[in-house]
């Protein structure tokens, strides 16, 4: 057989189900291989827009997404969201195309060193040198991209090594058993848990890779210990839960902060800094913590762990919450979440035109499920998401946030409806995230898939105007037009809203979800509540 088709036979090994892509003539043999299989490849209108859909694969499943793409632009137009899900730790293995080997020591057409590029970007990544080696290439970048804390993985295929003719058969694909927790690491963090007044859990989204959100919550309602999540792991509890204080990130003091700052201890489970860095909520690094995830803790001046439990999380947890002896007063914190829950309501009424962020996120929520799936892109939007969105179970909020890309939701969302096709998808971009990678809308539309498209528009990149007004009292370079949504849509063979009124907005909503194909909806959003967010997070005072 060919080397293409000795990749192709690995990869369904893996288990991989779709590969993302453009294709390119680099890469013929990979695309006739993936027709002899029981792979799906969508071809998508970008590279940017497969390696995104790559990514929330992989974020969604725990395994790999796959995106493929050609030598020289096709490699360097998967770069963003390679590097998305890289820092956002989302399992990923990106396949390139290269020229022959008999070229790739000089000047040549379309050709740079694609490995030494991806270096930065990547867990590991290689150029397949001979055919022979496929079987391993393929699986150490499968059992690196999925290992704590997963990430991206890259091979690049040269386009005469994919011709040859070679032998060979994939490698078992069996997962080592994640370590359990050191016993004495685990009996000093009980301690310390016993000994404090006010524990608090900082969740990360580590909990949510590690499956670990059920044991998460024995431990808090066996112990009476409150949670913040980070954005990333939104739904780690339900937003209903009475320990629940709600979300943590913005780079502005938050309500949130005042359990933050009440605690004398903080357990930080699954804990990614590259979410939320230390020093916006140990400012002077002198609270108390302990840290628990799969791999040690970063080296901060701001995060100085007093005991690290390198381990499982979920194993982790479970032991613990037998582990812990005695309950902590849980009045405190119901308390302050019923403060923090009637603060971060305010507004959501509000019947005014442009819609504000809390009336467009209230009317959001009521349309959806539970279970059912919201996407958002980066931008002003993002904070608002991440701030009210109320989430009840994992992966149902997903946002890049680590690396922060605009751009990413609309490909993303294709993604989570090819992995979850009976829930409700939902995706809210600004006007700047979405034209970013608008021309994913054909790829959707052509997979027939069900998506709402949410679009907040104000008719610039808000979050920099926000700042620039915040700190200069004048704009630069921020604003532009759009075209008519609505039309934009339809041109697309999709269907497209305009709201015009508050009171417009949910049915609208309820309308697009209920038709079986793609739908736009135009939002008008009135970004002024940024400045008054600011001006209110100035002013809390903490009831406790």
């Amino acid at each position: 057989m060919k080397a293409a088709e000795l990749l192709i036979r690995c990869l369904e090994h893996e288990g991989v189900r779709y590969v993302f892509g453009v294709p390119g003539e680099e890469t013929l043999d990979l695309m006739d291989a993936l027709l002899d299989s029981s792979i799906t490849f969508i071809p998508t209108r970008h590279e940017q827009g497969a390696a995104f859909m790559a990514d929330s694969y992989g974020r969604l499943t725990g395994t790999a997404g796959v995106c493929l793409a050609t030598l020289g632009p096709g490699a360097t137009n998967l770069v963003t969201g390679i590097a998305d899900a890289n820092l956002d730790h989302a399992p990923l293995v990106a396949i390139t195309g290269q020229a022959g080997r008999d070229r790739i020591h000089k000047e040549s057409h379309q050709y740079i060193d694609i490995v030494e590029n991806f270096r930065s970007i990547t867990k590991w990544n290689t150029r397949v040198e001979v055919g022979a080696v496929i079987p391993e290439v393929v699986r150490k970048a499968f059992k690196i991209a999925q290992a704590e804390k997963p990430g991206a993985c890259h091979l690049e295929l040269p386009e005469d090594v994919a011709g040859e003719t070679v032998t060979g058969t994939a490698l078992s694909t069996a997962r080592p058993r994640r370590p359990s927790p050191d016993r004495p690491s685990l009996h000093a963090t009980a301690k310390l848990i016993e000994e404090a007044s006010f524990p608090l859990i900082l969740a990360g989204n580590g909990v949510i890779r590690g499956r670990a959100d059920h044991a998460l919550r024995k431990l808090s309602e066996r112990v009476g210990i409150p949670v913040v999540n980070t954005f990333m792991a939104k739904g780690c509890v339900a937003a209903d839960y009475d320990l629940f204080l709600m979300t943590i990130g913005l780079h502005v003091r938050d309500y949130v902060a005042c359990g933050i700052e009440r605690a004398d201890l903080i357990i930080a489970v699954g804990y990614d800094p590259v979410e939320y860095a230390p020093n916006f909520w140990n400012p002077d690094g002198t609270c108390r913590v302990i840290h628990i995830d799969f791999t040690p803790a970063e080296v901060d001046s701001h995060y100085q762990p007093v005991v690290e439990v390198v381990a499982d999380i979920r194993e982790t947890l479970e032991l613990l919450a037998d582990e812990v002896h005695g309950c902590k007063d849980p009045a405190a914190a119901k308390s302050l979440r019923r403060w923090i829950s009637t603060e971060l309501e305010a507004d959501a009424d509000h019947d005014g035109f442009p819609l504000k962020p809390q009336r467009i996120l209230r009317d959001i929520r009521a349309v959806l499920g539970r279970d059912d799936i919201l996407i958002s892109d980066v931008g002003a939007h993002k904070l608002w998401v991440a701030r009210l969105f109320p989430a009840y179970a994992p992966n149902t909020v997903l946002i890049s946030n680590g690396y922060a890309a605009m751009g990413f939701a609309l490909p993303a969302a294709i993604a989570a409806k090819l992995v979850f096709p009976e829930r409700r998808v939902l995706a809210v971009s600004g006007d700047g995230g979405f034209l970013m990678n608008c021309q994913e809308l054909e790829t959707a539309v052509r997979l027939g898939l069900r998506l709402v498209i949410v679009i907040l528009r104000d008719d610039s990149f808000g979050v920099v105007r926000w700042n620039q007004l915040t700190r200069f009292g004048r704009e630069s370079g921020v604003s532009f037009g759009n075209p008519d949504f609505v039309k934009f849509a339809e041109s697309f063979g999709a269907r497209g809203y305009r709201v015009e009124e508050a009171a417009a907005l949910r049915p609208i909503l309820e309308e697009a979800g209920q038709w079986q194909g793609l739908s736009i909806v135009d939002v008008p959003v009135d970004y002024t509540e940024n400045f008054k967010l600011r001006e209110k997070m100035g002013r809390i005072v903490c009831p406790l």
